[in-house]
């Protein structure tokens, strides 16, 4: 072990002469053989010398590492003692020398460091810190959704597909691409106006590299521009910047949303494949989507829609039942920053990883990172760990049942509106009980009914497995039974809910709930009532020390008196929109309210007859002018033929075969 080394684990000045001597001579004897004592750990434990220089750039790929020359000395001497034939003999005599100088030279070392236990620790904190980092690493293939349709429809029905559109792209591109496939209708990649660099360390930690997306003059010329359609509530000046630049991000995220609204599904998934590949032809030649070391942060504005079409392709991913993709690309996302987590990608990964089947991933993920992130505290988390150690137990449930019983007691408000979704029958202790019934969900706080409704929306469709009910019935009967016998740990954990989700919750989780879609199902209007900025959806709630090199659009500060989640959807893509606006002004005195009652409402509303007709007429026009924006958007996409760029991320035949096992479908 080199003294350089000795000198980092204990925070030593420079050695003298004498004691390099002594580390010299314990380095020689050790190339010889290893001793079984107790300053092994020095060696079996400790960092080498080659693996100090990763740790002080840990940016460089592994295999580029080279072999330590020691370890390359000890291979020759190995193979140059098989050749004697005496060699046990005198290695044996040997032995007993070397233990003997080894064992002086022990003794030296103790005076001049002392005893200490502290090595060994340096070793489990490293070896730690490696276990968190594999978590988030991912493979090339498993971003590429085409590896995971062959596992589902065959090699041969895929590759079929993906050489027919080979012959039809032309010659093959400068750059490949690994999260999407560009097809044959895309527009020309040319002067995207996207550009990476590595930013300043925000951590100040040398092991992590920073990078940031920067937009050149004339992409800031569009944005400006589209942040004027977007106060201006035309979204025709939108269709116009994507006309101009097919791959402006924002315009593209705000089409997408129109386009979902409109249910076409596949061009809102395809406008948000044109973001990904006009951000992964950006990346810096350092940047790398697999080592989990690259990060980027989301208070700068210019990164923030990559976080936010990354969240989106997900979605379609999912909806496409490309859920191990899903898992990957999830990964990728709070790789980019696990400490912030800014899109709270801690509340889906679970889901992705259950119907990915993914539960050793889980069960691990759940215990490394209880501790640093308080995984417990989260419904979805408690749950989805205790469904992983039921599938991967065998015949012992013993670990499961223990993890669903903690489940069931800190969140109880979870089991019946998770039985009415799967339209279960309970029971009638379970249905009339005080701690499951329809209560135990309405008198949790908002934060927490919030969690709970977005586990339920998201998750139910887990928890239809025929094998999981059994094993649920039989746990709820065994937390019933632990109420009913005022176990003390009961208490406990509801002194804990009516502590820990009384605050509004943060931004984080809201903006998640945005991106996800669950805003009908899904409380949210509470807590964004003092919000005075409008929510936008190509940038959901920014950061309060956000870092903007564009102007947020100057609209009226107004407090919508509906707020419906259509109102605030629409406000979400036009920002200046009111549903007011659209709503019959109708006053009505107490005789006409009667009036209601007893008729129905077109005759209740004959006096407003102009008035109702003009306002329906607007809001008809509003949505002719939706779906002529939709229209629009599918002429300019479908008049499009380029050559498309091949995705070298198209996995080999070998690797996935017709008789390989499809664990999806079953």
């Amino acid at each position: 072990m080199s003294s350089r080394v000795l000198k980092k684990l204990h925070g030593e000045p420079e050695l003298d002469k004498n004691e390099e001597d002594i580390l010299s001579d314990i380095e020689s004897e050790k190339e010889k053989k290893q001793i079984n004592n107790r300053y092994d750990l020095l060696n079996d434990q400790s960092l080498s010398e080659s693996e100090v220089k990763e740790d002080d750039n840990e940016t460089e790929h592994t295999s580029t590492a080279t072999p330590h020359p020691i370890e390359a000395k000890k291979k020759k001497k190995k193979r140059k003692k098989k050749s004697g034939k005496h060699a046990p003999n005198r290695r044996s005599s040997e032995d007993n020398a070397d233990i003997d100088e080894i064992s002086r030279t022990v003794r030296e070392v103790d005076k001049l460091f002392g005893q200490t236990t502290i090595l060994p620790v340096k070793p489990a904190t490293k070896e730690k810190a490696t276990v968190l980092h594999s978590l988030l690493t991912v493979q090339h293939k498993n971003l590429n959704p085409s590896y995971e349709m062959k596992r589902m429809f065959g090699s041969k029905v895929v590759q079929a597909e993906q050489n027919k559109r080979r012959n039809a792209r032309g010659p093959r591109p400068l750059k490949s691409t690994w999260l999407v496939s560009p097809k044959d209708n895309w527009p020309p990649l040319s002067k995207l106006g996207l550009s990476m660099s590595i930013d300043t360390n925000p951590l100040n930690d040398n092991s992590l590299t920073w990078f940031k997306f920067e937009h050149n003059v004339a992409y800031r010329t569009l944005q400006h521009k589209f942040l004027k359609a977007v106060e201006s509530m035309d979204s025709e000046n939108i269709i116009q910047i994507v006309q101009q630049q097919p791959y402006h991000i924002d315009s593209l995220i705000q089409l997408s949303e129109l386009c979902k609204m409109s249910e076409d599904h596949a061009m809102a998934s395809g406008l948000i494949e044109h973001a990904i590949l006009a951000y992964e032809l950006s990346f810096n030649s350092m940047f790398n989507l697999t080592t989990a070391e690259c990060r980027l942060d989301y208070r700068r504005q210019e990164n923030r829609g990559f976080f936010i079409v990354l969240f989106k392709h997900t979605q379609y991913l999912e909806s496409r039942a490309c859920v191990r993709t899903a898992l990957e690309v999830g990964k990728l996302i709070l790789s980019f920053d696990p400490l912030s987590d800014p899109l709270a990608m801690i509340l889906v990964l679970d889901y992705y990883a259950l119907r990915a089947k993914q539960y050793p991933w889980l069960i691990q993920l759940y215990q490394e990172w209880e501790n640093p992130k308080k995984l417990a505290q989260l419904p979805n988390m408690a749950y989805s760990y205790a469904l992983s150690l039921f599938y991967e137990s065998k015949d012992d449930t013993s670990l499961a049942d223990t993890a669903i019983q903690y489940a069931l007691m800190m969140f109880p408000g979870v089991l019946k509106p998770l039985l009415d979704e799967l339209s279960v029958q309970v029971d009638s202790r379970v249905s009339t009980h005080a701690y499951f019934n329809a209560n135990a969900y309405n008198s949790q706080s908002p934060a927490l009914q919030q969690l709970t409704s977005l586990y339920v929306c998201r998750s139910k469709s887990i928890w239809r497995d025929a094998a999981i009910l059994p094993w649920l019935e039989r746990n709820v009967n065994t937390v019933l039974d632990r109420v009913d016998a005022k176990d003390s740990i009961v208490a406990e954990y509801t002194q804990k809910r009516s502590q820990r989700y009384n605050k509004t919750p943060p931004k984080e989780i809201l903006r998640h709930i945005i991106l996800s879609d669950f805003k009908e199902k899904v409380p949210l209007a509470p807590f964004i009532n003092k919000d005075t900025e409008p929510i936008l959806m190509y940038d959901p709630l920014p950061p309060v020390d956000t870092i903007n090199i564009y102007t947020k659009p100057n609209m009226p500060s107004r407090v919508l008196q509906n707020r419906s989640p259509f109102s605030m959807f629409f406000q979400s893509l036009l920002p200046n929109f009111n549903i007011q606006e659209f709503a019959a002004p109708v006053a009505m005195n107490d005789e006409g309210a009667n009036q209601v009652r007893e008729n129905n409402a077109v005759d209740a509303l004959d006096g407003e007859a102009a008035g109702g007709a003009s306002n329906q007429q607007t809001y008809m026009d509003f949505r002719a002018s939706v779906n002529s924006i939709v229209d629009a958007m599918r002429n300019f996409i479908s008049d499009i033929r380029v050559p498309e760029r091949p995705n070298d991320a198209d996995v080999d035949e070998n690797e996935s075969s017709d008789d390989e096992p499809n664990d999806y479908l079953t």
